[in-house]
């Protein structure tokens, strides 16, 4: 603790740059995964390939995605782009698989009913699947939050990698103190995040929280 209070304000520099790398493939990985996502739902060959590829690809070590990435794309290896990108395939794989399965957990009888008013395969995906699928997907998002945080790290091996630069720096200096600090913000920043994302989720589902307290109210009734 001494040593992050001592440099509190080097590490809190460094953790922006953290987050940069760890928030910014989150994003892209659900503008690409959920369009994709909701569209081979229905397509049971189109879905069973993409969840193969997927899979396959989150089984990908990163320092192997560090090192292929740079010659494909045209890049140096350091570049902070080379995390981005590799971040990005692992959001995405995990989110392409987490889309139709939560999708999924919507009711038939909900879906039968948007269907008999007359709404289209679109309008129902967009006003009525996704919003009631929120709580099934938010439990991936988290994990995917919490998995991007902690892999950024593994960046510093290769001299690009926000907290992970206190690991190879405290096992150069063979210095603890420094190792443990990151450590503590990065599980600091882990735990933040996954109740925001929680938080913004139980928002987002306003008929969950009333359903919840509703059946806390009957409890206690009884």
């Amino acid at each position: 603790m001494n040593y992050l209070i001592d440099n509190f304000a080097e590490i809190m520099g460094i953790t922006k740059t953290h987050l940069y790398l760890a928030l910014v493939p989150l994003a892209l990985g659900l503008v690409i995964a959920v369009p994709v996502g909701a569209l081979i739902r229905r397509v049971p060959w189109l879905r069973r390939i993409t969840v193969t590829v997927a899979s396959l690809a989150y089984t990908i070590p990163s320092l192997a995605l560090f090192v292929i990435i740079p010659p494909i794309v045209g890049i140096s290896a350091i570049d902070p782009l080379n995390v981005i990108i590799a971040l990005t395939v692992y959001s995405t794989a995990l989110l392409v698989i987490a889309v139709p399965a939560a999708l999924d957990s919507v009711p038939a009888q909900v879906v039968d009913a948007a269907d008999a008013v007359g709404f289209s395969s679109v309008r129902r995906t967009l006003t009525v699947d996704m919003p009631l699928a929120i709580p099934v997907f938010v439990s991936s998002l988290r994990v995917v939050v919490v998995t991007n945080i902690a892999m950024v790290s593994v960046g510093a091996l290769i001299g690009v990698g926000g907290l992970g630069k206190l690991f190879t720096q405290g096992y150069q200096r063979d210095y603890p103190d420094e190792i443990v600090a990151g450590i503590i913000v990065i599980l600091a920043l882990a735990l933040i995040f996954d109740r925001l994302v929680y938080g913004l989720g139980r928002w987002a589902t306003p008929w969950v929280r009333a359903d919840a307290e509703a059946g806390q109210a009957k409890g206690a009734g009884a």
